[in-house]
């Protein structure tokens, strides 16, 4: 998968997330965004490490599970960090 490919995959995985994800985080859609590409490669990365998975195919359902899961991650993680900014 080329460089323009993974940024799609990213952008669109984490606008899914967003979706997925209860409640109001913090942060527009271009943080969201920006958030979902580092949850790709943090998805991808994991999914490489622990599982061996091959994600070289953009339309695997695969490479599209681990990036959606990684942007949850990284959301949740910002929305923690963001969360306790806010309350002080």
């Amino acid at each position: 998968m080329g460089f323009f490919g993974f940024l799609l995959l990213g952008l669109l995985a984490g606008a899914i997330a967003k979706l997925i994800l209860p409640g109001k985080q913090g942060g527009g859609w271009l943080i969201t965004l920006v958030l979902g590409v580092v949850g790709a490669l943090l998805g991808g990365f994991l999914g490489g490490l622990l599982f061996n998975a091959p994600l070289q195919d953009f339309f695997s359902i695969q490479t599209w599970l681990l990036a959606i899961g990684g942007s949850i991650i990284v959301l949740l993680i910002y929305g923690l960090i963001v969360g306790r900014r806010a309350a002080r």
